[in-house]
């Protein structure tokens, strides 16, 4: 997903939602009729809405098909780190950010590349959390 890169900024569709059934399945068929391919997938609720976050292989694509089936969506720029497949990976990655990046939300990705595992992190502010990930994968 990252190919080479251990971080890489990213853009991620967010999806809005009714909280009633068939609204997942709708956007789902959306995306399937127009050969759009997941590469992450993160969903929120509320009792009133759901907001669906996306990493696709053509956002493009998604957005077109999003729109056309009557759906509101906005892209936003996220943060995907490799993080190594081990027992306190993610603490140490956590670690470099204290007191002075906030991880607003994050969720799993699908596998990444030599036993590590992709997290897409919605980081603020992105330029001192790309600065300081830039340093810590310099190590």
């Amino acid at each position: 997903m990252l190919g080479d890169q251990h971080v890489k900024v990213l853009q991620q569709i967010s999806v809005f939602l009714e909280n009633r059934p068939g609204q997942l399945s709708a956007l789902a068929a959306a995306l399937a009729e127009r050969g759009v391919n997941l590469r992450a997938l993160s969903i929120a609720e509320t009792d009133r809405f759901g907001i669906a976050r996306l990493i696709t292989d053509s956002n493009e694509t998604a957005l077109a098909a999003l729109h056309e089936a009557g759906m509101t969506a906005a892209v936003t720029d996220v943060v995907g780190v490799e993080v190594p497949d081990r027992p306190g990976g993610l603490a140490h990655l956590l670690a470099v950010f204290d007191g002075v990046v906030s991880v607003e939300y994050m969720y799993a990705a699908f596998p990444g590349s030599g036993g590590r595992r992709v997290l897409i992190m919605k980081l603020t502010p992105v330029d001192v959390a790309l600065a300081e990930l830039e340093a810590l994968y310099q190590e």
